[in-house]
Order: structure tokens, then C-alpha cells, then sequence
């Protein structure tokens, strides 16, 4: 049984990686890849996620970096439904991005809208990627719990993460906060009591 669909960043999250630890350290974990990660296609991407959230019945989001826009691209769509939480880690912020990796990413503006389901976004006080201002600004849009973990850069394998212990928590955290809710369903007037 699939529990928790994993969204790597740009360029995939390679050998060393924590995602990498947490496919091999949390049963019921799956990698949502796609055919290039040099040069991700929005769009397929997007609709292999939903197909995996369609095949696991219901899941956690493990995402990084570019993974978390991807995440976030699920707002107002009704695959959204399928998400039991999502764990944000480094989201970028596409026009760094562009200008770190030009040419490799069109993605096309940042998503804006609030997330549907519980979440938390986790950056730091030094990641070249986004900086504390739009970490917070997205937070907020994004209606995610907003966690800076200090000086921590990108939270990758660069700036020292590679088994994240902590990462375990802030899922089981959000495991223990979100178990026993339940999608409201809204009833037409007509049939109300």
C-alpha cells in the first residue's frame, strides 16, 4: 500500500539525498518520476501525480524544492481530494530558479492559491532558492504551517542533509494532526433536513 508519493526537485534528488533514505526507510513510499529531470514537463508531471494519488486511494506528499510547486499546482484540482497532507521542504521560487538553472524549468507563474489540504512548509534562513520573505509570503498564500529551520541553505545533500531525521518527525507530526479528519461533504439545499 502506497502512504507517502515523494516529489523530488530539479535534477531528481540523487544518490545521498534524504528523499533517497526515505524511499528505503519508509515502507509505502513511491517516487512520482518523470521521463527528464534535467527538464521537467510540468504538465506530465502533474498527470502522473494525480494517477499515483488515483492508484494509492489516498497519500501523503514528501516534496523538495521544485516538487513543492508541483505539489502546490494540485489547489482548485480534483485530485487535491486524494492528498491527506503534504510536507513542503525548500520550496523554490521560480524566478531564482530561472536565474540559478536558466533554460531548464517552465513552470510557468508561482501558484498562489491555498492549499485544500493540511501542510507544512519547511525552508531556511539562507536557501538561494527562495528567500524568508517569500518563504513566508508562500506560506501564508498557501494557507501551510511555516517552519524556518534556521541556517540550513537548501536542505539538500550540499548543505548536509542526507538521512533528516527531523523530516521524520514533521511527517509523523502531520500524521498525528490530520488522522481521524474527514472531507466535508456539502449537501444540496434541496436535500437538507
Amino acid at each position: 500500500m502506497i502512504d507517502v508519493l515523494i516529489l523530488p526537485g530539479l535534477f531528481g534528488s540523487g544518490e545521498g539525498h534524504w528523499q533517497q533514505h526515505w524511499l528505503q526507510d519508509q515502507p509505502g513510499s513511491r517516487c512520482v518520476a518523470q521521463d527528464d529531470w534535467d527538464y521537467p514537463n510540468l504538465d506530465n508531471w502533474l498527470l502522473r501525480l494525480e494517477g499515483a494519488l488515483e492508484e494509492a486511494g489516498e497519500a501523503y506528499l514528501v516534496a523538495h524544492s521544485l516538487g513543492c510547486l508541483l505539489a502546490a499546482r494540485l489547489a482548485g484540482r480534483s485530485a487535491a481530494r486524494r492528498v491527506k497532507g503534504a510536507l513542503l521542504v525548500a520550496p523554490c521560487d521560480l524566478p531564482a530558479t530561472e536565474n540559478l538553472h536558466p533554460g531548464h524549468i517552465s513552470f510557468g507563474a508561482m501558484p498562489t492559491a491555498p492549499l485544500p489540504f493540511p501542510s507544512i512548509v519547511v525552508g531556511s534562513m539562507n536557501d538561494a532558492y527562495m528567500t524568508v520573505d517569500r518563504l513566508a509570503l508562500f506560506g501564508r498564500l498557501w494557507n501551510a504551517e511555516t517552519r524556518n529551520i534556521g541556517l540550513a541553505g537548501h536542505i539538500n545533500v550540499a548543505s548536509g542533509f542526507g538521512r533528516w531525521r527531523n523530516g521524520y518527525r514533521l511527517l509523523e507530526g502531520l500524521k498525528t494532526q490530520t488522522r481521524g479528519r474527514r472531507h466535508v461533504v456539502s449537501i444540496p439545499p434541496a436535500f437538507a433536513m
